[in-house]
């Protein structure tokens, strides 16, 4: 059986075809435009390429990811512009006739790390991207976490001293939420120029580093993820993982009785890149379908 995934991002879709067993064996990727187009050549891909048994979609959001709710599948609230209140489920359903799963870009990707990638035979994990925006996925044993609605991680207030920062956030919601002023599109707007253009600037990256752990801390503390995976375009900048680690442990205060969290030695392989690199999503996205169609799979 073959399966399809769909990493719906913000700014870009990546498709992919895979076994369910964690290998992809064909991508594609485009930019997001209209919803009509992108869906459009989303199905297209899965059209023109084996035939698939089911399809995932790990979506930007905020979404409806409640299957009784009249607007499941739906992407909600979302800043982006066009995108408020579209329906992405139906018409990849009507396209393709499978099964199709739906859920934020980052659970799928919480969901493929836990299974193939960084975070594998843990019950607890968290899975954070910090590009263009910020989210967060988590898997609390051994399930995806949802609720009333699901994790959204990057719209956590953190503290914000103006005194050193005066920049107000780029959050069209919240303003200096975690993502207004950490996510990539903070940087750009604050500093004039994206981060992959500012690597030697060390003033960027201790305060992005700062922004990066007290986010992180939020997350230990409610959550006590047994490992964090943080993924996205601005942790490629080869200094920020060291520097939000060494934050990090200054702001637990050894409060925490683990060794993840309070020795340096310990803290390098509980905040970690993903296992799986930029493909998490859409490995995620493929096991959601996988599942989907085994759900609908007759009981003997």
């Amino acid at each position: 059986m073959s399966f399809g995934g769909i990493e719906a991002g913000g700014t870009k879709w990546v498709c992919g075809i895979g076994d369910g067993v964690g290998t992809v064996l064909a991508t594609e990727t485009f930019p997001t435009t209209t919803p009509e187009e992108t869906i459009a050549r989303a199905a297209q891909f899965f059209r023109s390429g084996v035939r698939i048994d089911g399809l995932g979609v790990g979506s930007f959001g905020p979404i409806d990811v409640h299957r009784a709710s009249p607007t499941w599948g739906r992407i909600t609230t979302t800043p982006k512009p066009g995108w408020a209140r579209t329906d992405v489920v139906t018409p990849l359903g009507a396209a393709l006739k499978v099964p199709v799963a739906f859920d934020t870009d980052v659970n799928a990707a919480a969901l493929a790390e836990s299974r193939w990638g960084a975070a594998i035979g843990l019950e607890t994990s968290c899975y954070i991207t910090v590009g263009t925006g910020i989210g967060g996925g988590a898997i609390v044993n051994g399930q995806l976490l949802h609720g009333l609605l699901h994790p959204e991680i990057g719209h956590m207030r953190i503290p914000h001293d103006r005194s050193r920062d005066p920049f107000d956030g780029v959050c069209p919601y919240h303003g200096d939420c975690f993502e207004g002023l950490a996510s990539g599109e903070a940087i750009r707007a604050r500093w004039g120029r994206p981060g992959e253009e500012l690597a030697a600037d060390p003033m960027v990256w201790e305060l992005e580093s700062e922004y990066v752990a007290l986010g992180l801390m939020n997350v230990i503390c409610a959550i006590s993820p047994q490992r964090i995976v943080v993924g996205g375009g601005v942790p490629k900048q080869p200094t920020l993982l060291p520097l939000v680690r060494r934050r990090l442990l200054g702001l637990l205060s050894d409060y925490f009785n683990a060794p993840e969290l309070t020795r340096p030695d310990a803290v390098d392989t509980y905040i970690v890149a993903p296992g799986l690199g930029d493909l998490a999503g859409v490995i995620g996205a493929i096991e959601l379908a996988r599942r989907a169609a085994q759900d609908r799979e007759p009981r003997a």
